[in-house]
């Protein structure tokens, strides 16, 4: 028995026109009308499976509604001189009043309700007069340095902040070195000073003086340290810093 005439309404109706370069992926559409009074269901096929994304490749059209495929080729190396064998069927069927099993209802189809359209892949490269003309070219020229120009600022703020907070970290180790060679200087002070003590402690057999001078000689010692082990903390953030 001969197929059913095709009711839905295809534009295109014969073929799907694809205009490169076709170093990225090339979108063309196809408008499926449904310009009767049933629902009607429809499935996209196409010789190259793997070549094509389509969106969406089945459903649906409710009665005199229409939808959008978007047909989707993926990139690749075109030859001019190679013909495209690529071909896409729109293959549709009136809805049965049960569709919540959409697989099921194409695979119980009968042949005789079966109505297809066929449709061939036409590759076409952009001619002359598409080209992008000079005055765009500059714009898209224009518009990369002014990104380039933002980004470079961009990178150079946040460069000054880097040194500023290296500059800081600097200023407080040498602050710190500063404090910890007056400490030097007040140590060796009080280390003279604590010799005359201790020989007049000598002279005059004081316990008191010479346990004063002990406790002040362990209090600085005390600070001493804890100084050096900050200023060596500070050493190890200035070397992460710098590099």
């Amino acid at each position: 028995m001969a197929k059913s005439e095709q009711v839905l309404v295809l534009e295109p109706q014969h073929e799907l026109k694809f205009k490169g370069p076709f170093t990225d992926v090339v979108t063309t559409n196809l408008k499926l009308s449904n310009p009767t009074e049933k629902n009607i269901c429809f499935k996209v096929k196409t010789t190259a499976p793997r070549r094509y994304c389509v969106r969406p490749n089945s459903g649906v059209i409710e009665a005199g509604s229409f939808i959008n495929v978007s047909v989707m080729l993926q990139p690749f190396d075109y030859d001019p001189n190679e013909k495209s064998k690529h071909k896409f069927m729109v293959q549709s069927m009136f809805a049965p009043s049960d569709i919540s099993d959409m697989e099921a209802v194409w695979k119980e189809a009968k042949p005789e309700e079966l109505m297809d359209s066929k449709l061939r892949c036409l590759f076409e490269l952009p001619s002359e007069n598409e080209k992008p003309h000079e005055g765009e070219i500059n714009k898209v020229l224009s518009s990369s340095v002014t990104k380039t120009e933002s980004t470079s600022m961009f990178k150079s703020t946040s460069s000054s902040l880097d040194d500023s907070e290296y500059k800081k970290v600097l200023d407080d180790n040498k602050r710190l070195q500063t404090e910890i060679q007056r400490l030097r200087e007040d140590y060796k002070q009080l280390k003279e000073e604590d010799g005359l003590r201790m020989r007049k402690f000598q002279a005059s057999s004081n316990p008191v003086s010479s346990s004063t001078s002990l406790v002040k000689e362990e209090g600085l010692n005390v600070r001493l340290l804890a100084l050096l082990i900050l200023i060596f903390i500070v050493g190890v953030i200035v070397g992460k810093v710098a590099l």
